[in-house]
């Protein structure tokens, strides 16, 4: 038999914004969001030819998605967009927002960074999700240690691209203290604001260091939209 590695890689969290990119300009212009699944390509791609991919568009309200999908057709990024399915309620835990749809979408590689990571060492591991302009990829280094931040900025002049280090995890044979991270990547970026923004008011402690009028106001939203944020966030965070 064997032996277990006592290091088996480094998982990275990116928050990540590049040139031409549909997704992110088509996200900042209308809201919502959009989760990559899949790129249907290969290495010996031409590259004048397009690229299909497998995405998934999300929000709260189906006139969200609708102006999302609309803005994205628009995009001169973008090429045909194929509409698979229309799915309400979505609360797995893995697609954030009430109305989901699913869709395949043809675009250019030149337009694409994941090359331009995996050259570097950054192992795609998760569905991108894509809100309010940026990008958060899911990703694993695969060499050591001190090489990350060098090859970060590698990304940064081939991408170009801006990248931040969002969090940063050793994994080895036992992950299960991986949990808690995996549920706040869950979280959309609103939805993590407006938590850990709660949680340093003291609005989870006993007695409460604040209320949630008060925390509305500095956050300048609306009371059912900060409980709206909140209770899905702790939904995510406390479901078994």
């Amino acid at each position: 038999m064997r032996d277990q590695p006592s290091r088996v890689g480094t998982r990275l969290t990116l928050d990540l914004w590049h040139p031409n990119c549909w997704a992110i300009e088509s996200t900042e212009q209308a809201g919502g969001g959009v989760l990559a699944h899949a790129i249907y390509d290969s290495p010996t791609t031409e590259a004048h030819s397009d690229v299909n991919g497998l995405f998934t568009a999300y929000g709260e309200t189906t006139e969200e998605v609708e102006r999302l999908l609309d803005t994205i057709e628009a995009s001169p990024h973008a090429g045909a967009l194929l509409e698979l399915q229309t799915r309400f309620g979505q609360r797995d835990g893995n697609t954030p927002g009430r109305v989901v749809r699913e869709f395949f979408l043809e675009y250019h590689p030149r337009d694409m960074i994941c090359p331009t990571l995996l050259e570097h060492g950054f192992v795609h591991s998760a569905p991108v999700r894509i809100e309010a302009g940026r990008e958060t990829w899911q990703v694993v280094f695969t060499g050591e240690d001190d090489a990350i931040e060098p090859n970060l900025e590698r990304v940064r002049e081939d991408g170009p691209a801006e990248v931040t280090v969002e969090s940063i995890t050793r994994t080895g044979p036992t992950t299960g203290g991986d949990e808690r991270q995996r549920r706040l990547d869950t979280l959309t970026p609103t939805q993590r604001e407006v938590f850990r923004f709660a949680r340093e008011k003291g609005y989870y402690q006993w007695p409460r260091g604040t209320s949630t009028r008060a925390l509305a106001a500095d956050l300048d939203i609306s009371k059912t939209t900060l409980l709206e944020h909140l209770r899905t966030a702790e939904s995510k965070l406390l479901d078994p």
